[in-house]
């Protein structure tokens, strides 16, 4: 985590080590004010509903549809810590990591008909009655399971690299991983985990959230049936709920993709199938 006044190791280094933007951690104490938490809420509602809304299209919903006096700066500047994009291509924004190299989209035209053939990970912004965090998992695209996930107050990359390890040590590497641009999923310690266990990197091209598809149904699914329901305290409260959700969600709830098989049922099924025993964590 980030030291505030390091006597040897400046801010802008720290970010810089912890792929972590200067600005998530500059504009951490301004959120404190209830009234920035309940705008940030209501960004996020608004853009699991529509996300080709942009800063512009979102702060007229703001101020004309909920009666809030902000301008577009103030929603650019949520978005930007949030970590929230609208899925129109953008020019020149949302760039990886300068020094990260970036992998080409790899499914396109790929049938996946089996578990442990493509893994997807992806982070959202959480919500919290003082504050907010940070969620990432990670999902069997052919199942929807979710086989890992984690919290997290900064978007560093340790607590995915926590989540990827803590996937392939249950269940084994995948084929092929794929995750958007971010600076988590560009950083070192993440592409080296990856290519250690063989697996093949494929990445979201820009503006195109629509390319880790599933996941962002996920999210969708989540915050809707979990998040929303619930004020979490703070991440100690937001973890007890969503390990229960997530467990229900895995194991309970029926998904329409395999005909009411809950994702646990699934990913189990795929694996009888191809090995002939299913694996268990």
């Amino acid at each position: 985590m980030v030291v505030r006044g390091h006597r040897k190791v400046s801010m802008r280094r720290q970010c810089e080590l912890l792929c972590v933007n200067r600005s998530t951690v500059y504009y951490e104490s301004r959120l404190d004010d209830s009234d920035a938490i309940r705008l940030m809420r209501l960004i996020d509602e608004k853009h699991l509903k529509t996300p080709f809304f942009g800063s512009r299209q979102l702060a007229h919903w703001l101020s004309e549809r909920e009666g809030y006096a902000i301008n577009r700066k103030r929603v650019q500047r949520l978005m930007q810590i949030m970590e929230v994009r609208a899925i129109a291509p953008r020019p020149s924004t949302s760039k990886p990591h300068p020094q990260h190299k970036v992998y080409p989209y790899r499914l396109r035209g790929v049938a996946v008909t089996r578990a442990n053939q493509v893994w997807a990970a992806d982070i959202t912004y959480l919500p919290m009655a003082r504050g907010f965090g940070y969620l990432m998992a990670i999902i069997d695209w052919h199942t929807r399971m979710v086989l890992a996930w984690r919290l997290s107050n900064a978007l560093d990359a340790r607590f995915c690299t926590e989540a990827l390890d803590e996937a392939i040590t249950r269940w084994g590497a995948p084929e092929i991983f794929n995750t958007d641009q971010g600076t988590q999923f560009t950083s070192d310690a993440w592409i080296e985990r990856l290519k250690t266990n063989g697996i093949e990197i494929s990445m979201d091209g820009r503006g195109r959230c629509f390319d880790n598809i599933f996941i962002e149904r996920l999210w969708r699914t989540v915050k809707h049936e979990e998040v929303y329901l619930h004020a979490y305290e703070d991440l100690g409260d937001a973890r007890e709920h969503l390990k229960r959700y997530f467990d229900f969600y895995n194991d309970e709830r029926p998904h329409r993709a395999h005909g009411g098989w809950s994702p646990s049922a699934a990913y189990h099924q795929s694996l009888q199938e191809q090995y002939g025993v299913a694996k268990v964590a």
